[in-house]
């Protein structure tokens, strides 16, 4: 049977409940600089946290299914039996299974189904590569507003809001993309990320460890997990 996967009920908890304290859940973006300067955007201590470099991940890949061999079969659902396997083996692999895991979960992950959209979302991350978040959120919200189904899209929009320093609404995206890809680590260590930032160690110390639950090969999460478990728990892991 398909084990189906959920966001942690604590993890959501205190995500639902950050969201709400920057009062952006079911309104417009509301902008909120993280602490510190005025409008200085936070230092985000790995960008591929929240949003994975282009890459491997990216790179184009055989559909999972082909509907003209048979048209019977659900693309969402072979999609969906893929997953579950590729993170059985993240989670219990060794580290050259779990790093060919994790590859082809972000190729899936990256793939809207649509080649307009892929573009979009291809054009808006060369524009994050190049510092202009501007234009990187007006790509990401292209593909947020025409296709709101594809959690990569609100995945990469949460990451230039974040660098902007509007943690709000990446809070708010980041939302969404759990409530589309349940097992979205990089999506569970953005928030763990921003907790720790407004200075809600206990609830970044429950993020985190959803991540490591979801991807043990994350090395920040372990040592987020030691530094925070000391002080949060008064004790190490």
């Amino acid at each position: 049977m398909r084990q189906t996967a959920l966001i942690h009920a604590a993890v959501f908890s205190v995500l639902t409940g950050a969201v709400a304290s920057f009062g952006v859940a079911g309104g417009p973006a509301f902008a909120q600089s993280a602490p510190g300067a005025p409008g200085a955007a936070p230092v985000m201590p790995d960008a591929t946290l929240i949003a994975p470099a282009p890459g491997s991940e990216t790179e184009s890949s055989p559909p999972l299914v082909d509907p003209d061999l048979d048209p019977t079969l659900d693309a969402d659902a072979a999609r969906a039996d893929r997953l579950d396997a590729l993170f059985a083996d993240l989670a219990e692999g060794d580290e050259a299974a779990a790093d060919k895991a994790e590859s082809q979960i972000r190729r899936i992950w990256n793939r809207s189904g649509s080649d307009s959209m892929d573009l979009l979302l291809t054009r808006g991350r060369e524009a994050l590569e190049h510092e202009d978040l501007t234009t990187a959120l007006q790509h990401f919200g292209a593909v947020t507003d025409h296709a709101p189904d594809f959690a990569e899209g609100w995945n990469l929009r949460a990451t230039a809001f974040y660098l902007r320093g509007d943690l709000g609404q990446a809070l708010a995206d980041i939302e969404r993309v759990l409530a589309l890809e349940p097992r979205h680590y990089g999506a569970m260590t953005g928030l763990a990320v921003i907790l720790e930032q407004l200075g809600r160690d206990a609830d970044a110390l429950t993020a985190w460890r959803e991540a490591a639950r979801i991807n043990p090969h994350i090395e920040q999460a372990q040592d987020a997990i030691a530094r925070l478990a000391t002080s949060v728990d008064g004790r190490g892991i």
